[in-house]
Parts: C-alpha cells; sequence; structure tokens
C-alpha cells in the first residue's frame, strides 16, 4: 500500500477531493477574470489596517519565522513540528516548479504602481503561485490534520491564520488574487502529503533525547541565529523577528532541561 494513500492517514477521505475542488472553483481567479480591478478593491480595502500587520501576517509564510513560531511545540508537541517539516518538501517542490512553469506577472508589473500599496520591495516577475500562501496553508494542514480527529474543529483557526498570510500578500501588493488561491489549494495538498509522511514516523522520533529531535533543535537554534541577524522580507518585521528569538531562547532552553531531566532519571534507573 502507497504511504500517500488516503487510506494511510487520518484524513477522511472525502477531504482530499477538497484541494482540487477549490482549485476548479478558483478558475475565475487564476484565470484573471476578474484583474485587475479585484486585487486594485482588496488593495485599497486594506490600506486603512497599518504596514505591521500585514508584514507580520507574511511572516507567517516564511520558513525562518514559522520554525520561530513554531519553536514551543520542540518541547510540547514534537509531532506538530515534524507535521509540519514533513509538509515542506512538497510545499517547496509545488512553489518552486509554479513558479518555473507559469510566466505570471506581479500586480506592481501590470497596474500603476500609484494606484495601489505596495509594502517592502516592489516585485515585477514571477507571480504564480502564491510562495507565502502556499507554505501557511501547508503549515495549518499539516499541524491540523496531526491532531487527534477528535476536538480538531477547535483549531480551524489555523487556517484562519494561513487566510491572513494570503490576504497579506495582496495587502502588500505583492500577488493577484488568483496567486493566493492557487497557493491555498496547493498548500492544503502538501499538508495533507505531508500527514503521509508524518503517520510512518515512529514515536522514538518524538522522545526528547532522539537524535532526530535533537538535529531538529539545531536547525530550530539556527532559525533563531537568521531571524536575529537577518530581516525576512520586511524592515517592519524587524521587532517581530527579535521577539520571536525570544521564544526561540526559551524553548531551546527548556528542551536542553527536559534532556537533562529525562537522561538523570534514566542514569539514575540503571544505576
Amino acid at each position: 500500500m502507497s504511504i500517500f494513500s488516503p487510506s494511510t492517514t487520518t484524513i477522511a477521505r472525502w477531504v482530499w477531493c477538497l484541494p482540487p475542488l477549490l482549485l476548479v472553483l478558483g478558475a475565475p481567479l487564476w484565470l484573471h477574470t476578474f484583474e485587475p480591478a479585484m486585487f486594485l478593491a482588496i488593495n485599497v480595502f486594506c490600506t486603512p489596517v497599518a504596514a505591521p500587520v500585514w508584514t507580520g501576517l507574511s511572516l507567517l509564510g516564511n520558513a525562518w519565522g514559522i520554525l520561530g513560531v513554531t519553536a514551543p511545540l520542540l518541547v510540547l508537541a514534537p509531532r506538530l513540528l515534524w507535521a509540519w517539516l514533513c509538509a515542506a518538501p512538497f510545499a517547496i517542490v509545488f512553489a518552486r516548479v509554479g513558479k518555473a512553469l507559469i510566466f505570471s506577472p506581479r500586480p506592481a508589473a501590470v497596474v500603476d504602481n500609484a494606484h495601489m500599496r505596495i509594502i517592502g520591495e516592489t516585485l515585477h516577475n514571477v507571480s504564480m503561485p502564491s510562495g507565502h500562501t502556499l507554505t501557511a496553508f501547508a503549515v495549518a494542514s499539516a499541524i491540523y490534520f496531526a491532531l487527534p480527529p477528535k476536538g480538531r474543529r477547535r483549531h480551524l483557526w489555523l487556517f484562519v491564520l494561513a487566510a491572513g498570510t494570503g490576504l497579506s500578500r495582496i495587502a502588500v501588493g505583492a500577488h493577484w488574487p488568483g496567486d493566493v488561491a492557487v497557493g491555498l489549494c496547493l498548500g492544503l495538498f502538501a499538508g495533507m502529503l505531508g500527514n503521509c509522511l508524518l503517520v510512518r514516523m515512529g514515536e522514538a522520533h518524538m522522545q526528547p533525547t532522539a537524535w532526530s529531535l535533537r538535529l531538529l533543535a539545531v536547525v530550530v537554534l539556527i532559525a533563531g541565529g537568521v531571524l536575529l541577524l537577518e530581516v525576512q522580507d520586511f524592515e517592519e518585521n524587524r521587532h517581530v523577528q527579535y521577539a520571536l528569538v525570544l521564544v526561540v531562547a526559551s524553548s531551546l532552553a527548556c528542551f536542553v532541561r527536559q534532556n537533562w531531566v529525562v537522561i538523570r532519571k534514566n542514569h539514575g534507573t540503571h544505576s
């Protein structure tokens, strides 16, 4: 049986129909039927909201930012951290292949810049799909389906945050609504595929003293360094990044302490 078979996961069979169904329903968007009027309407509608709100939401579609936000899972729920990391390779492939094969200019290359709000760098090329939206929905989908089926609905807010990331890409003038719609669909699918890999991971990888989890802690440490030294996407994110560095540092300190307690306990058991 293939590891990508719906029967190998805790995802209902009908849910696998959602990404292609949403992609079909969103055809008028990615075919740019309503553009540029729709983009301009949404972009202008978002203008009254302060720029840091949109740049902060965009950070949830940045891999380094997500590592910072989810760093506490290293201690609290390693399975959920592994969940989105299992989805990450699929998200990367979908985003890279889409941008390589589809020629789609950004809004700033088509719309008079004086009529739109642009936050950060003015981008002109490789618009389809929205990588930030794809990543945000891959993370939301992966974590959501890694949760026990009972009580999952309490965590639908994950998709609300991901939707905020998608909206932010229009608000900052970086993407068309169609780019966001395709990113949403591909992100959902990437998260579901990641769940297929997650269910194949043994419980040993979830233990604090597992070398795989320790290696993951090193990746989180690197993310902390990147967030400290390099501005991600927008200058407005600098203070948010510093806050995430504190989250990373606190999480790693707790992880080291957790390891120390387990090692001492095991040592006492065998002595």
